[in-house]
């Protein structure tokens, strides 16, 4: 039996996976949930190191955590954090999200306004993806 999850509850999961960031350099604390087609939540917030490069996008770290409990068939993904309009993600958590969750829905919302909630596509934020053909 598929769950439905609305918009609004993806945000409010997204704000509260946001509640483990590890962000001791940046403060800023990011979360992310990633939608099933069969209706499961699946959370992940961002991890900083002190070299930065080494450092985990949210997005990236509930995708990573989602994969390799064998998770496929993303239908949406939220990301909450503290910014203006809400946090758009990165190019490398774009290509991700076009290699594994093509078709999903992306929101973003304001941590300190989650009843404002932007609306995209993985299409629409990475036009002309990379991926490879199987």
């Amino acid at each position: 039996m598929t769950k439905t999850v609305t918009p609004a509850e993806l945000i409010h999961a997204a704000a509260q996976a946001r509640l483990g960031a590890v962000a001791p350099y940046s403060q800023f604390q990011v979360g992310a949930a990633l939608l099933t087609a069969a209706g499961e939540i699946l959370g992940g917030a961002n991890v900083e190191s002190a070299s930065y490069g080494l450092t985990c996008c949210a997005e990236r770290v509930a995708l990573f955590g989602a994969l390799t409990k064998g998770r496929r068939d993303f239908t949406a993904v939220a990301v909450v954090a503290r910014a203006p309009g809400g946090p758009m993600p990165c190019g490398a958590c774009r290509q991700l999200l076009a290699e594994y969750a093509p078709q999903a829905k992306v929101y973003v919302a304001d941590s300190d306004d989650l009843a404002c909630v932007r609306e995209f596509t993985v299409a629409g934020l990475l036009p002309e993806a990379f991926v490879l053909v199987p």
